[in-house]
């Protein structure tokens, strides 16, 4: 239903913005508005059009309500055009405005199955940006360049927005969640939840994929005793993680390697790895699994956290290229839990006591916003990230915790043990 600022209603198109060009095309305009009206159903849109009007969106069951300022028309062919890539350029040339952007996110993720293709590129755009992901494939070049132009924006950087254990993944918060919990203190659990499912005893080996700035292998070395090696591939995490546990005094108990998963070697009791899978990319699933195996003694165990997509419309994603593919993780993929387990359990492993916390993860990245809105606020972050590369990662942080309240992305905790 279109409105006037007024509030009556209106039953028409209306002008479309006022130019002759724009009546033209307002039908267009309207059935796409249409389209996404018919696909919401669950929650609402309000959307101030540029014409001065105003159209709800969805309102059939209850859900979050978005309120969305539609400056420029261009903003909706854009999305029908590169999907989710298309409305973050869209945001970046302020074609579309919003006071909280998350719950519209939400909504998209919530309403994924009615809503189908709406949102995610289609025609040429599609294949030039496949082509272009496909470019950015984790063989072992591909992945160190990958790794690098994420994590090696500095460590001052992450710094100033993550928690002083320096961890770059979903918490766990007690239960009901509450926003007055340290993050510090919901991190530290997560840690322990991990190195809980491997059930090592003092003086075992540990090995990690996935360093991170070391925080794990800290907490391993010295809180449980364990023998730890940690790999990665981004030189910056590598030096923070050294230094972290020279100045804890535990340089004997835990050593830091640049390594990819597919070249380490060694026998271990327990593995670790903490969201790096989603970066390996889906025709290395099975050398991500194999490593794991081979690393493992028998009847070893791996704690693995990992983010995971809906399987519904896993094959639509993985055909595409979304947002965070394009501008934050060059060459990640989201795991579909039903293929990946299914690979787990033909490689030799068990699948044990997985355990899902996505609005965990939600809570997480809200908290990240806020450190990062206050760092950029306080005049912290270097001169060398422009107000474009603070618009993207703030356009990031909400993104990723609307998905993660709307419940397509999940990110949880899986024990696999070596069986065979």
């Amino acid at each position: 239903m279109l409105r006037r600022m007024d509030g009556a209603p209106e039953r028409n198109g209306g002008d479309a913005g006022g130019t002759a060009a724009n009546r033209l095309v307002a039908p267009l305009y309207h059935r796409i508005l249409d389209r996404i009206d018919q696909g919401l159903e669950a929650g609402a849109i309000e959307v101030a059009l540029p014409d001065g009007r105003c159209r709800i969106l969805g309102g059939r069951a209850p859900g979050p309500t978005a309120i969305i300022s539609l400056k420029d028309w261009r903003a909706l062919l854009r999305l029908v055009r590169s999907g989710s890539v298309g409305w973050y350029e869209a945001w970046r040339r302020d074609e579309w405005a919003s006071p909280d952007p998350v719950p519209l996110f939400d909504l998209f993720m919530r309403n994924r199955v009615p809503l189908g293709e709406v949102g995610r590129a289609r025609g040429l755009s599609r294949l030039a940006k496949r082509i272009g992901h496909m470019l950015r494939r984790n063989h072992r070049k591909g992945a160190r360049r990958n790794i690098e132009f994420h994590y090696d924006l500095g460590n001052d950087f992450y710094r100033l927005w993550l928690d002083p254990t320096m961890t770059y993944s979903s918490a766990i918060f007690a239960e009901p969640i509450d926003a007055d919990e340290p993050l510090e203190s919901a991190q530290t659990r997560k840690i322990e939840a991990m190195l809980a499912r491997l059930g090592l005893k003092p003086g075992e080996t540990l090995f990690e994929i996935g360093s991170g700035w070391g925080g794990l292998a800290e907490v391993a070395a010295r809180d449980h005793g364990l023998d730890v090696t940690s790999i990665t591939l981004s030189p910056s995490q590598k030096s923070f993680a050294e230094a972290r546990i020279a100045d804890a005094g535990l340089g004997g108990r835990a050593r830091f390697e640049l390594v990819d998963y597919r070249d380490a070697r060694g026998r271990y009791d327990g593995l670790a790895s903490v969201e790096m899978v989603e970066a390996v990319g889906r025709e290395y699933w099975e050398d991500y699994l194999a490593a794991i195996h081979r690393l493992l003694k028998p009847g070893g165990r791996a704690a693995i956290q990992y983010i995971a997509i809906a399987d519904e419309i896993f094959d639509a994603y993985a055909n595409g290229v979304d947002f965070i593919q394009r501008y934050i993780f060059p060459g990640g993929l989201l795991l579909s839990e039903r293929i990946f387990r299914a690979i787990a359990e033909r490689t030799g492993f068990e699948w044990r006591d997985r355990s899902g916390f996505g609005l965990h993860y939600a809570e997480t990245l809200r908290r990240w916003r806020e450190r990062f809105d206050a760092a950029v606020s306080d005049g912290r972050l270097s001169e060398k990230f422009d107000n474009e590369f603070i618009g993207l990662w703030r356009y990031y942080f909400m993104y990723c915790e609307g998905g993660f309240r709307g419940g397509g992305i999940d990110v949880a905790q899986v024990t696999l043990i070596k069986a065979r």
